[in-house]
């Protein structure tokens, strides 16, 4: 190798070094900005879901509780209004 070349291949690499850090660290600071975003409206969703799982959950128990404590005494109601009289 010619010994022109070595300053040239040093002065290269100092500037691609150099040309990349600028280049590279905004892209990286941006990445980064963007990762925490969709961070963001991932747990916001999340809670979202877990809110509409507890509302739902309560509605089935509300169901559970009204088809076990009062299955047996509302179908009795019910027959006792059919053998009524329409008045």
């Amino acid at each position: 190798m010619s010994p022109f070349w070595i300053p040239i291949l040093g002065i290269t690499c100092g500037m691609i070094a150099v040309i990349g850090g600028v280049f590279f660290k905004p892209w990286l600071a941006m990445q980064e900005r963007k990762l925490e975003t969709e961070s963001k409206l991932v747990a916001e969703k999340a809670a979202q879901y877990a809110a509409q799982t507890e509302r739902l959950e309560q509605r089935v128990r509300v169901l559970e509780r009204i088809i076990t404590d009062k299955g047996v005494d509302l179908s009795d109601e019910i027959e006792a209004l059919r053998e009524q009289p329409l008045n």
